[in-house]
């Protein structure tokens, strides 16, 4: 009876042990990143190799529908909104499908990325971008499929794709101008109200400088009440607040009684019951 136990424990034991076995993956996964001008960009693939067959026309055929890779979809992920072949393409993660062809492939950014290969039914309004590359002829051998970025520029870049000899890309335009623009004006504007209602909020919590608490406060008040037309009524129960810490009970009896007001017209209760406690604590109600 031993024995027999021993043998089942031994054939456990072994099952256990093959069941750790890892072997190298024959298309290992990879991974690239570029940043393109102030675009995140990164492509997730699998990368077959030649192993002395010939790919293209044959491994790969020609004019045939292509996953542009090995295993699950290859995805590019951008982080901003582009431009590919012409088409603003949402900033998010795509496949990227193929069709070689002997002198040009198309390349195809896909909306669905949940396919195993490729779709086993094709949807042409899935297709969000679409290039025509021209095949370059390489004068060396590439022996695993490679994707990488080319051709880097601030306002744009190639996806270059390379494979036996064969190399096709497929340019993007990324809106660094915008984003460059967009950011030098907010930073030269100076901070905003909500930079100055924060920090005033944090001094007063804090117990720091109430001065300055209330100096960002009153610019905070000022910028909202250019834009909105009235001061808003959060903003007011805060100054009322900063006004009290710094023992000045009139400042912050005006200021509760207008953060009411605002309160009430929104009706919004809850500040209503907050400055309503506040001005019987001060004495004004």
């Amino acid at each position: 009876m031993k024995k027999v136990l021993l043998s089942v424990c031994f054939i456990a034991a072994s099952f256990t042990g093959m069941a750790q076995v890892e072997t190298p993956q024959p298309s290992p996964a990879a991974e690239v990143e570029q940043v393109v001008g102030l675009t995140e960009v990164e492509v997730d693939y699998s990368r077959p190799s030649m192993k002395g067959r010939t790919i293209f026309g044959d491994l790969v055929p020609y004019n045939k529908l292509w996953r542009t890779g090995a295993n699950a979809n290859t995805t590019i992920t951008f982080d901003t909104d582009v431009t590919v072949g012409g088409k603003e393409v949402k900033e998010g993660t795509y496949a990227v499908f193929s069709i070689p062809g002997e002198k040009s492939w198309d390349i195809m950014l896909y909306s669905d990325t949940n396919n195993w290969g490729a779709p086993r039914e094709w949807d042409e309004s899935k297709v969000v971008a679409k290039v025509t590359s021209e095949v370059t002829k390489l004068p060396f051998k590439v022996e695993s499929f490679t994707i990488g970025f080319g051709n880097l520029t601030n306002n744009g870049a190639t996806m270059d794709i390379m494979w036996e000899n064969a190399m096709v890309s497929m340019p993007f335009e990324v809106p660094t101008k915008e984003l460059a623009t967009a950011s030098i004006e907010k930073t030269m504007a100076g901070p905003g109200a909500n930079a100055y209602f924060s920090s005033a909020v944090y001094y007063l919590e804090e117990g720091l400088d109430l001065n300055k608490a209330k100096a960002w406060m009153d610019k905070a008040i000022e910028m909202e009440t250019a834009n909105r037309g009235e001061a808003p009524y959060w903003m007011l129960r805060q100054k009322s607040l900063i006004h009290a810490g710094m023992g000045d009970a009139k400042g912050a009896i005006a200021a509760a009684k207008a953060s009411l007001a605002g309160a009430e017209k929104a009706g919004n209760m809850d500040y209503v019951a907050l400055n309503k406690k506040s001005l019987k604590e001060w004495g004004a109600m």
